[in-house]
């Protein structure tokens, strides 16, 4: 489809946002100090489909995922035009030849069992001498055989998990098809400031206002790290706390996070920590991660395990910093705050009831839309394109506000619906309520059965961009800079950031 196709001496490790398509007031904020040795590999955008982490073949998957094989069987043209939309590279082919393989040898192994069965059966009656000894060879014979063909039947169903769980999770039909280029615009809210004056960037605003310190963090820590001073410090506490309590008025449990996650929690949350491309940086000799996003630790939180009904809809409003190797991101379009190594975040996640999952995506974007709205930005909102969803998203919001330094837009946040895709793999389920069954299917203790839930997740503020579109949408031609009347109270009273006096 032409057109719609779509520095620091750290170790690191991959992000990706994939998808399955399975059946249907203050808060105290401090760093934690960083534990042994990270290790950077390289990284691509850390929300977009990488490539595959190399494995070693054979390699037994760590976890595994609750795949509904024959429903992809079933509607196999419908997946294999998924993978091709989404600039997937998993191998559906490769999939289905190793399902209807394990499908086969499960049936042997049956066959075989059975015929051990029966032998034993047979030993157990008086029989001649010979007739026993015949038995017992026989026997011996078919055991070993069974043993054999339940080790390779082990290391063909885990050769089908580790391919199968490389498969992108379905598409809304409304999604455009294509690259980043052919994503829709869904909303388009408020207008471009105009000045009388010539426009700073938020680079040059925060030298003249002594609110960053690149050139220092460089020497502590490396490129893309970065000191707040002065009013940005109260900036960023500001917008996570004005953040908070506007999303916690809806209804939103508030949590700080692990900064330090397991890979496979990463991985069953979508993401490849040790794949090729990578955003993450993972701990060197041990199997954890830093987060890139509260998503992951939020997913985490109630894995492997059957939710009560009536708790549903849960919803988490998490404070975190991230962890971001924001390889190969050098360039005009990204300098200053705009793609950093650590940076704050304010995340939305929520799990429900599949039936519900597409009005809380429509309720998610809603409360990012307000906002930013409430901050006066000038922004859009768009439905994203199938090649920039990512492996689990189903489909996916992105906000772009207007930075006036930067003349562009840029993506200050984006809003997932996952459905069952992290659940399947986090093993979150649900038990329906009596009112909600109706198919009259029951299970043990007269119980219905459950079902997964759907996960959705969203990003409220992510503050190194947030500060970008505040200094550069309300500088003044003293070079002072205002804030915006819903962060005030949560700095003091500040209403305007001045140059220092002399």
């Amino acid at each position: 489809m032409m057109g719609c196709p779509n520095q620091p001496t750290l170790k690191l490790a991959s992000i990706p946002t994939f998808s399955f398509f399975f059946k249907t007031p203050t808060f105290p904020f401090q760093k934690p100090p960083l534990p042994r040795p990270i290790k950077a590999l390289s990284s691509s955008a850390l929300l977009q489909t990488s490539t595959k982490a190399p494995q070693d073949q054979g390699a037994k998957p760590q976890w595994k995922a609750t795949i509904d094989f024959k429903w992809i069987k079933d509607n196999k043209e419908a997946v294999a035009a998924n993978i091709r939309n989404r600039n997937s590279d998993a191998d559906l082919d490769l999939v289905l030849h190793l399902y209807d393989k394990m499908f086969t040898l499960q049936k042997e192994v049956e066959r075989v069992r059975g015929e051990r069965n029966a032998v034993a059966n047979k030993m157990k009656g008086k029989l001649e001498p010979s007739e026993r000894q015949r038995l017992i060879e026989e026997g011996k014979n078919l055991k070993e055989g069974l043993a054999a063909l339940e080790e390779e039947l082990v290391k063909l169903n885990d050769n089908l998990q580790q391919e199968a769980q490389g498969i992108p999770n379905m598409t809304h039909p409304d999604v455009p098809i294509g690259g980043e280029d052919c994503s829709t615009i869904r909303k388009m809210v408020g207008s471009a400031p105009k000045f009388s004056f010539l426009v700073k960037d938020h680079l040059q605003l925060g030298k003249e206002l002594d609110l960053f310190d690149f050139d220092a963090a460089a020497e502590v820590s490396g490129s893309k790290f970065y000191y707040l001073k002065n009013e940005a410090v109260l900036l960023e506490m500001a917008l996570l706390n004005w953040t908070l309590s506007e999303v916690m008025k809806r209804g939103f449990t508030p949590l700080t996070t692990p900064e330090i996650v397991r890979s496979s929690v990463v991985e069953k949350c979508g993401f490849q920590p040790r794949a090729n491309n990578t955003q993450i940086y993972s701990i060197d000799d041990s199997d954890q991660c830093l987060i890139g996003t509260a998503e992951i630790p939020v997913g985490g939180l109630h894995m492997d395990s059957i939710l009560s009904d009536s708790l549903l809809p849960l919803k988490y409003v998490a404070f975190s910093h991230c962890f971001r190797t924001e390889a190969g991101a050098a360039g005009a379009a990204t300098r200053g705050l705009y793609r950093v190594h650590q940076f704050s975040k304010v995340e939305m996640f929520i799990f429900c009831r599949p039936e519900e999952s597409e009005h809380y995506h429509q309720e998610l974007i809603k409360i990012e839309e307000d906002i930013f709205s409430s901050l006066g930005l000038h922004f859009k909102t768009l439905d994203m394109a199938s090649e920039d969803l990512g492996a689990p998203a189903y489909r996916k919001f992105d906000v772009e506000a207007w930075m006036p330094g930067l003349e562009r837009f840029g993506e200050i946040s984006s809003a997932s619906n996952c459905r069952d895709y992290q659940s399947r793999r986090l093993g979150i389920r649900y038990r329906p309520s009596e009112a909600q069954v109706t198919s009259g299917k029951k299970s043990k203790g007269n119980l219905a059965p459950p079902q997964f839930v759907h996960t959705l997740n969203a990003t409220a503020c992510a503050v190194p961009r947030m500060i970008i579109c505040l200094l550069e949408n309300y500088q003044q031609e003293d070079g002072s800079v205002i804030i915006p009347e819903p962060l005030r109270p949560f700095m003091g009273g500040l209403s305007v950031i001045a140059r220092k006096s002399l």
